[in-house]
């Protein structure tokens, strides 16, 4: 135990936030599939608690199918569905919900081993406050997203669904640069390098791409305009601007399909100058310009399977793909930006 007080690292504590990232990885997956499913909106209720148990008679589950035939959802979209065919959409949000509770679990009371055995180095111990609290945050959120599809939408708000994923990815790059810093330690020596700078430049234009991704999924902007590389012939879809700033930023499907279009040309420009010019760089160990071409060549697939998701309108299996590439870019961005600031 002594050891562990002295030391400024533990490799068991970066393993459990391994696990961690993976199960948000995991959620992200859940989510996805929830989403491309249309099961978000089955379970119409919050029970942090007493959700965990799901429907046991025919009596619980004609109440939760009675509670869901309440919603515009059913009354204009899924009007004369049976309960069979109900429940294959709760179970997909029952699943997430409970990954949601899981991962919770998992962070918290392994924190609190690890607390009272002394394990966690001390500098990352706000830290990993600051990651329950945004866990928490993120369940708070994903209810705060499912109520606004459950009185007057027919589906979630896009902009709610942008942030809810938008914090899921935070939590699970925060994760892996922790995990890293729990594994290596502090930096024992640095070098001035401009690499860290643009490295985490990077990183926030993944995840830019990562918000304008979630509202083309939020307005179900995939289904329409599956030309590539023009819009229906065109470059500037003519149905572009809504009756204002955020109804075309947030809500008009041509508009938001065309800023992830255009944002995914400027990202692909960028990885590919970026892998090359690390590549060549005299301030990157081999590791490091490894990792550099980890990127590069994962947002080169990212936006391949983008462009087939879209010219085949977003079949569940490469919808789900594509959100999990995205996650995977994301964590190589992070892991690449915690090295070049390590060397």
């Amino acid at each position: 135990m002594t050891s562990f007080l002295r030391s400024d690292r533990s490799r068991p504590v970066a393993i459990w936030l391994f696990v961690v990232a993976a199960l948000v990885l995991a959620m992200v997956v859940v989510g996805g599939s929830t989403r491309l499913t249309g099961s978000g909106l089955s379970i119409t209720e919050w029970k942090p608690v007493r959700g965990v148990i799901p429907p046991m008679s025919q009596a619980d589950w004609q109440a939760e199918f009675a509670r869901y035939q309440a919603i515009p959802q059913y009354q204009q979209i899924n009007q004369g569905m049976t309960l069979s065919a109900f429940k294959s959409i709760y179970w997909w949000e029952w699943t997430h919900r409970l990954l949601g509770r899981l991962v919770g679990v998992v962070f918290f009371l392994p924190f609190l081993v690890f607390l009272v055995r002394r394990m966690i180095p001390q500098r990352l111990l706000i830290r990993l406050g600051g990651l329950f609290v945004l866990g928490g945050l993120q369940g708070v959120v994903g209810w705060w997203m499912v109520a606004s599809g459950l009185s007057q939408r027919l589906y979630v708000a896009p902009e709610r669904l942008m942030i809810h994923l938008g914090l899921a990815f935070a939590l699970l790059g925060a994760l892996v640069w922790t995990a890293l810093d729990a594994w290596a330690g502090w930096a024992r020596q640095t070098l001035p390098s401009p690499w860290g700078r643009r490295a985490l430049w990077l990183v926030g234009l993944v995840f830019v791409q990562v918000l304008l991704g979630a509202l083309v999924a939020g307005n179900h902007a995939g289904l329409i305009y599956n030309d590539w590389p023009l819009m229906a012939g065109r470059f500037w879809p003519a149905d572009y601007a809504g009756p204002g700033f955020w109804a075309t930023f947030a809500h008009s499907q041509a508009a938001v399909q065309l800023h992830h279009r255009l944002v995914a040309y400027l990202l692909l420009l960028v990885a590919i100058v970026f892998g090359v010019a690390a590549w060549r760089s005299s301030y990157l160990a081999q590791d490091a310009k490894l990792l550099a071409l980890s990127v590069s060549v994962a947002i080169l697939l990212q936006a391949m399977l983008g462009v087939a998701t879209l010219m085949l309108a977003v079949p569940i299996g490469l919808g789900i793909a594509h959100q999990v590439m995205a996650a995977l870019t994301l964590c190589l961005a992070v892991a690449f930006a915690w090295r070049a600031r390590r060397i």
